[in-house]
């Protein structure tokens, strides 16, 4: 390593300043002031990789589902060589900088200097490796030597079926894109807020991509009415690959829940990244002057805070029904696991209240919204009993909300649609089955990412997309030299 003392000489993690809140909050820009390898950053950047103690078994490994090459890149980072840190970060990850602006980093929460020292700061230094690399012109397309004439379609263009079709096309087969929405990217594209990733690093992508020559064909709603049906992609295609996530959204069967004004988040958040690109939208879902109720503590509900804020809300409330995490790692989740504890986004800081141990018991309108528009909520503290929340006695209150944002997850794929048209199996948690090789009972037509999965992160995504693309390399061709992170039967679960 470049700095054999470098976790004893630099105890402190050392990060990129944020934006300051009151100037952010008037745009949509990424929080984060600086990019890349930026000049007065990089001295920084370098005492941060040198802290990498380049440890004889790298349990940061263990924390990335991809297997990131984190010593050796932290190494070269160290030495001023990014260029060679780049080709070392494409090696494992197809997108970082996707990664590097997305993934909650339990890579980070297994580094070993974390078990006495603040942890290496792992997903700043890949975020600055991949921003440097565009930078300098260091990613290029690649290219396949020759084509095998085999043609695979991909259906969904999230993070799993873009890692898919990317390595498919580099292995040399014909591989389209399908997409439903008007623009690649999935929940990329809409679905995550500017302000945690501008699009122009998603299209920088799609040009890779295109260049090396992905088709892409956004507005095919496969399975729906005037799209290819499964047995079109089975008459059309050698292999079928299913990435359409699990996008049917947890509900909240609740009193009340019929009113107008209660959204699911993913009904909220596509229409304003739609609106900041000046794009159309049908009676749009706004926080302008509202007082906001998110349900739902995750990132998701996170991102809803954000966006409201930056609406223009009245007040903003986000309520999680499980008590409040503590500041430490819960004994009972060691190091090197991935520990749930206390956290604070970017939206945290710049206002709204998070409420715990809180559940819904009504959504009451009382007229002054609207006829037959919320008003306010009815909620309850509660304890856990037998795994279960129980109301506390005397806890009930009513608190405002004209807008009320479900931001608790989701259960499963639609089966309506292409996944019935193709005949592939569902589990009791809405999961497309699948095999160690991430096929489906349906010979030819493989699942990757969260429809196979679970809801899940977005490294575990790319991680599945490189698999089943090796699964599908090989049944194409009776062999693969495609990189194989994972496997299903093998995969720890990170939620």
């Amino acid at each position: 390593m470049a700095d054999p003392k470098g976790f004893l000489t630099t105890r402190d993690r050392e990060l990129p300043e944020r934006r300051p809140v009151p100037v952010r909050i008037r745009d949509y820009r990424e929080v984060y002031a600086q990019r890349g390898a930026d000049e007065a950053f990089v001295p920084t950047l370098i005492r941060q990789a040198g802290r990498c103690m380049d440890c004889g078994i790298p349990f940061c490994h263990n924390g990335c589902p991809l297997g990131n090459l984190i010593p050796e890149w932290n190494d070269l980072v160290r030495r001023g060589d990014f260029r060679r840190a780049s080709e070392r970060l494409h090696a494992t990850n197809n997108f970082p900088d996707f990664t590097g602006r997305l993934c909650p980093a339990p890579c980070e929460t297994a580094c070993v200097l974390g078990i006495n020292q603040p942890p290496v700061t792992i997903k700043n230094v890949e975020q600055s490796i991949i921003d440097t690399a565009f930078d300098e012109g260091f990613v290029t397309p690649q290219i396949p030597q020759q084509l095998t004439g085999r043609r695979v379609a991909v259906i969904g263009s999230g993070p799993a079926g873009l890692a898919t079709a990317q390595q498919l096309t580099r292995a040399g087969h014909t591989t389209a894109v399908l997409e439903r929405a008007d623009a690649v990217g999935g929940l990329l594209r809409y679905g995550i807020p500017e302000f945690k990733m501008e699009k122009a690093h998603l299209d920088r992508r799609l040009d890779q991509m295109a260049a090396e020559g992905t088709i892409f064909r956004p507005g095919s709603d496969v399975g729906g009415e005037g799209g290819l049906t499964g047995e079109d992609l089975l008459e059309r295609y050698d292999a079928v690959v299913l990435a359409i996530g699990s996008t049917i959204p947890r509900d909240l069967p609740v009193l009340g829940r019929e009113l107008g004004g209660v959204h699911q988040a993913m009904e909220y958040l596509p229409q304003a990244t739609r609106v900041v690109h000046g794009l159309p939208v049908e009676d749009q879902i706004t926080a302008e002057g509202k007082d906001v109720v998110i349900i739902g503590g995750g990132d998701t509900g996170a991102d809803c805070l954000g966006t409201a804020t930056r609406q223009g809300a009245r007040s903003i409330t986000q309520l999680e029904i499980m008590p409040r995490p503590g500041e430490e790692r819960p004994a009972g989740q060691p190091w090197p696991t991935y520990p749930m504890t206390f956290r604070i986004s970017s939206a945290h800081e710049e206002g709204g209240e998070r409420v715990y141990a809180t559940a819904t018991a009504e959504m009451v309108s009382d007229g002054s919204a609207g006829e037959g528009r919320v008003t306010h909520l009815v909620v309850n503290e509660v304890v856990f009993k037998g795994g279960r929340p129980v109301p506390v006695e005397g806890t009930e209150r009513r608190i405002p909300a004209q807008l009320v944002l479900l931001a608790m997850g989701f259960v499963g794929v639609p089966t309506d649609g292409v996944v019935d048209q193709l005949g592939v199996s569902v589990d009791a948690r809405g999961r497309i089955e699948r095999d160690d090789d991430f096929a489906t009972n349906v010979p030819g037509v493989f699942v990757a990412g969260d429809a196979g999965r679970g809801q899940s992160l977005i490294v575990w995504a790319i991680a599945e997309g490189r698999s089943a693309a090796a699964s599908v390399d090989r049944f194409l061709r009776g062999g693969t030299e495609l990189p194989a992170p994972i496997r299903p039967t093998t995969m720890q679960v990170t939620v």
